[in-house]
């Protein structure tokens, strides 16, 4: 990529304005993405991008740069002008760099760029086979393919030098179902940290029967009550309640601001008793996972909460500085474009004692909330609201009739400690997870687990 005294130089240059710590990230990725609707390729695309960021601190204060342009007069131009900025003398005489090798946790055995895209259309038809066959109330069926390799070199000041490589491929199943004239949809998307290998054990059909079946239902069922009562969150992407009104709330981004409802908060009860959580960017071959984060610092498994009280951050180094603590190996950013600040990668609570059935047999009345979607998170203050994709009534601790349009409206803090029963069925989902470093690939997960109360949106009075 760039060869280890052109970058000490570009360095060097970063603190000709007093700087005290300078950064250049490489990136050079490779990606695809197919859309297929109804069986049909609509569209293909594959490229490249190149670039290199630069990063001066001075003491809290960044300056970020980049540019596409790798030869050496640009380089050091981009580097002095970003060290324009910043006012003061050069403290720093020379830039010696140490070469670390990175070891993978994550094993490829088919790149990407090696498979034909003759065999990721392949996989894309079967998942449409599957899912427009699953029902004559499948209207439409839309199909995306995407795979990334990312290589990237990190190398700093202190005399960092490191290069890794990241690839991920992904398949994204959305089938629509159509009753008298009314749409309903239903939606998967798994993804790894693997090569075109993902597609060897992937059970390809079940998930695109589970996005015609979700479709299916909810457009046979009837709408979903209002008012406050128990609901039952599933596992797998249900973690992304947490994900997004919890999580980004223990992002350094926020917390070194102030600007979070959990600053100042360690060692502080803050959820149930019932609720351990982690971030965890080790895992081998999940989807949010990295050896290394964007800033270089091996990944980590984080504790976030244990048995309710506030354990850790999610931090970066700039905000790190500021809050007087050490990197978490949490920095992320989408592409060479983006400055990194703190992320999340994997992020999920644990396991409880419950079993799935006792959850359900134990609640009287309430809403199963069998899959989620989307939703707008305040993260200042944690106020949320979140579509139910799927949902069902409770009765008498029996799963009753579907129920569609439903919303959940709350605050994350609030409901953190609401958390009265959780399950032993941890599982995980995929998502892409966006931010002021950009949209990053993040696991969300958790067991099914019940909030004593949730205000749910829907169209009807409670029942």
């Amino acid at each position: 990529m760039l060869n280890e005294k052109l970058v000490a130089e570009v360095l060097l240059a970063a603190l000709a304005s007093g700087g005290d710590f300078a950064e250049v990230f490489v990136e050079d990725t490779k990606q695809t993405n197919i859309k297929m609707v109804n069986g049909l390729v609509e569209d293909g695309v594959s490229g490249r991008d190149f670039g290199i960021g630069i990063r001066i601190f001075q003491g809290h204060q960044a300056i970020y740069a980049y540019t596409n342009d790798a030869s050496r007069g640009n380089l050091l131009q981009v580097a002095a002008d970003a060290a324009s900025a910043l006012s003061g003398q050069r403290n720093v005489a020379e830039v010696s760099l140490d070469r670390t090798t990175v070891s993978s946790r994550h094993a490829i055995v088919e790149l990407p760029n090696d498979t034909p895209a003759a065999k990721k259309v392949d996989v894309m038809r079967r998942a449409h086979r599957t899912a427009k066959g699953y029902s004559d109330e499948i209207s439409q069926v839309s199909i995306i393919y995407g795979d990334v390799q990312q290589d990237v070199l990190i190398a700093n000041s202190m005399g960092l030098f490191v290069e890794d490589q990241r690839v991920r491929t992904r398949l994204g199943i959305l089938a629509v179902a159509d009753k008298n004239g009314e749409k309903q949809s239903g939606h998967y998307g798994p993804g790894r940290h693997m090569g075109f290998e993902l597609y060897q054990d992937l059970d390809i059909e079940y998930y695109a029967s589970e996005a015609a079946r979700i479709a299916v239902t909810m457009v046979n069922a009837d709408y979903a009550p209002s008012g406050k009562f128990p609901v039952i969150i599933n596992n797998e992407f249900g973690g992304v309640i947490f994900h997004e009104a919890c999580g980004h709330a223990l992002e350094a981004t926020s917390v070194a601001k102030g600007t979070s409802v959990f600053s100042n908060k360690l060692g502080e009860q803050i959820a149930s008793p019932l609720v351990s959580a982690v971030d965890d960017g080790t895992i081998p071959n999940a989807w949010g996972s990295q050896n290394i984060d964007d800033e270089g610092s091996p990944t980590q498994r984080n504790l976030l909460i244990k048995d309710g009280v506030l354990k850790g951050y999610l931090i970066d180094s700039l905000n790190g500085r500021r809050m007087g603590m050490e990197s978490t190996g949490s920095s992320r950013r989408q592409s060479y474009r983006f400055a990194p600040t703190s992320r999340m990668t994997n992020t999920f609570i644990l396991n409880g004692a419950s079993t799935p059935d006792e959850i359900i047999g134990n609640t009287e009345y309430g809403l199963f909330a069998r899959y989620m979607g989307g939703g707008s998170v305040n993260p200042a203050t944690g106020e949320f609201n979140f579509a139910v994709n799927e949902g069902y009534l409770i009765r008498d601790g029996k799963i009753a009739k579907p129920v569609r349009g439903a919303t959940l409206i709350g605050r994350g803090a609030d409901i953190l400690r609401k958390i009265d029963m959780v399950g032993d069925n941890l599982a995980t989902g995929q998502g892409m997870c966006g931010s002021i470093s950009g949209s990053i690939p993040a696991d969300v997960g958790q067991p099914m687990l019940r909030v004593s109360e949730i205000t749910v949106g829907g169209r009807k009075e409670a029942e």
